[in-house]
């Protein structure tokens, strides 16, 4: 690769630079909210919901329970 191909390979990467560099800069100082804030609070109200969480209650109870049994 010659000089001058070179410088204007360099001269393209600058250009291209300019246009990048403001997006990446207001990417950055854009805070972002975390994805559990997004999703907080989408499933109140929701009796299925209510439903899956009294079942994983009663099968970690059923789990310490057998647990528990073979302790003893």
């Amino acid at each position: 690769m010659t000089t001058q191909q070179l410088e204007a390979r360099l001269v393209t990467l600058e250009e291209e630079m300019v246009e990048v560099k403001p997006l990446l800069m207001t990417k950055e100082e854009t805070p972002q909210m975390p994805w559990w804030d997004k999703i907080a609070g989408s499933f109140a109200d929701d009796p299925d919901f209510d439903e899956a969480g009294r079942l994983g209650r009663e099968l970690r109870r059923s789990a310490q329970d057998n647990w528990l049994d073979r302790v003893d």
